[in-house]
């Protein structure tokens, strides 16, 4: 770290409608030690005066390119110069004053960092959204390896390159988990830190859809960072049916002498794809790993140069 104690980070706030909140977390903010130019506020074009109140507390405020959360931080990773950038709701919700916490975890070493939201005051969150918080979170663990309580959170800190680094592919509150997904495809460093959850201040915004929304991103998104595990799940779905169905016609061309061309004839070609599944799901195993390989390399050279740089500054 050069100089103050973030000057290599640069917190990211998206904001849409927060005229309410905005105010309140700025000021949490500064009481933490984060000066305002650390601050960039990306707004959806709110109408009730969120930009004015954040540009009255000296912070930067940029309109977003697009629409939705997952435009807003894509807008703010092209300004983002330091290493690090801390996203965060602008509703309140998140308490800046685990910023220092989280900062002081990532700068350990890893890309990722979670504020996973342990300490939830009542009413903040309702029982449905926190079983679908779950499993999302239990399904996406088991997909990557990982060990993580709340892929889902709001506020986390992430090296500034992997914002550079994704596809953007997943839209609005979806994005965390393409930036999870990244993370533990490449590096695996990820790590958490617990954080209280607070109720919102204003109009709440999160909807039951946006829980379909987000499982139909995460199917997407393992599409393209974990493949293996679904083409396996369709070598399943092809070979056990496969297996039965010829167990089934096996069992009466021995016993009862019945025999079932039409019935056999599907067990074997379902067997067959199943088979095929299984071997390419294989096949993309020992892919992934060389990709996951050659990209942690190209991390670690792209570290190396960042802190040579940053060498080079401190030295002028």
């Amino acid at each position: 770290m050069l100089g103050t104690p973030y000057d290599d980070l640069t917190i990211i706030i998206p904001t849409l409608k927060e005229a309410e909140s905005i105010g309140l977390v700025l000021d949490e903010l500064f009481s933490v030690g984060i000066p305002p130019d650390k601050i960039l506020v990306v707004d959806g074009y709110s109408d009730d005066g969120t930009r004015e109140i954040a540009e009255s507390k000296g912070v930067k405020v940029v309109l977003q390119e697009g629409f939705g959360k997952a435009d807003a931080i894509k807008t703010g990773s092209k300004l983002v110069k330091t290493t690090y950038a801390l996203v965060m709701d602008g509703d309140y919700t998140y308490p800046a004053t685990r910023v220092p916490e989280l900062y002081s975890k990532i700068c350990e070493g890893y890309d990722l960092v979670l504020g996973y939201r342990k300490y939830v005051e009542k009413g903040a969150m309702n029982n449905l959204f926190k079983f679908g918080n779950k499993i999302i979170t239990m399904f996406v663990n088991v997909l990557y390896g990982t060990k993580v309580s709340d892929v889902l959170t709001g506020m986390y800190v992430v090296r500034s390159s992997v914002l550079k680094e994704i596809f953007y592919e997943a839209r609005d509150f979806s994005i965390e988990i393409e930036i999870f997904s990244h993370v533990a495809n490449t590096t695996g460093r990820i790590s958490e830190v617990p954080i209280e959850y607070r109720k919102r201040r204003g109009v709440k915004k999160l909807r039951v859809s946006h829980g379909f929304k987000i499982a139909w991103d995460l199917i997407r998104l393992t599409w393209r960072y974990n493949p293996s595990y679904l083409i396996f799940l369709l070598g399943a779905a092809l070979l056990i049916p496969g297996l039965t169905l010829g167990a089934y016609v096996a069992y009466h061309y021995f016993f009862t002498g019945i025999k079932y061309y039409l019935k056999g004839l599907v067990a074997i070609l379902l067997t067959l794809a199943g088979f095929q599944s299984l071997l390419m799901a294989i096949m993309s195993i020992y892919t992934k790993r060389i990709e996951m390989r050659t990209i942690h390399k190209i991390s670690e050279l792209k570290m190396c140069i960042d802190e040579l740089r940053a060498s080079l500054e401190k030295t002028r």
